[in-house]
């Protein structure tokens, strides 16, 4: 892994938080409490290992469909107009990100908003702005993987 913590204490804070954060108004002091260093370091270490690439983001994971909605979906693009496409779908606050893949359907992207309307109208907006076909690829069984793993 490219950036992983060589410390102590930020192999404490990365063992002992990837599942139950703290959900309490400051939820870095109660860490650095239970690992013996101040509320600022704790944010300093965390931006940090997120800036060496060690953690990828620090916040809440909430169940599909749970609170809003949400709908993978993926283009076909040509690959002259691979970042022109990718620059209008990145330009929708609802979409949280999109990716190329080495596939015939070559950019993928996450749309979520409230309902499924708002979702569907981004969807639409997006074939209207690029005159390309998008795919959805609505969730239709949810798994759970349990990505946490014991640095030390």
């Amino acid at each position: 892994m490219s950036g992983a913590p060589r410390d102590p204490l930020d192999h404490r804070l990365l063992d002992g938080f990837q599942r139950d954060f703290p959900l309490e108004p400051r939820p870095y002091a109660r860490l650095a409490e239970e690992v013996g260093c101040s509320e600022d370091e704790v944010i300093a270490r965390l931006a940090a290992l997120k800036e060496q690439g060690a953690v990828s983001r620090v916040g809440a994971v909430i169940a599909p469909q749970r609170a809003g909605w949400s709908t993978l979906a993926a283009m076909k693009v040509p690959p002259a107009h691979l970042e022109e496409v990718a620059a209008v779908v990145s330009s929708y606050p609802e979409v949280n990100h999109n990716y190329e893949r080495e596939h015939e359907l070559n950019l993928w992207f996450v749309v979520a908003a409230p309902t499924p309307a708002a979702v569907a109208a981004v969807l639409r907006d997006i074939v209207y702005r690029t005159s390309l076909e998008v795919i959805d690829l609505p969730l239709t069984e949810a798994y759970r993987l349990d990505l946490g793993f014991r640095l030390s």
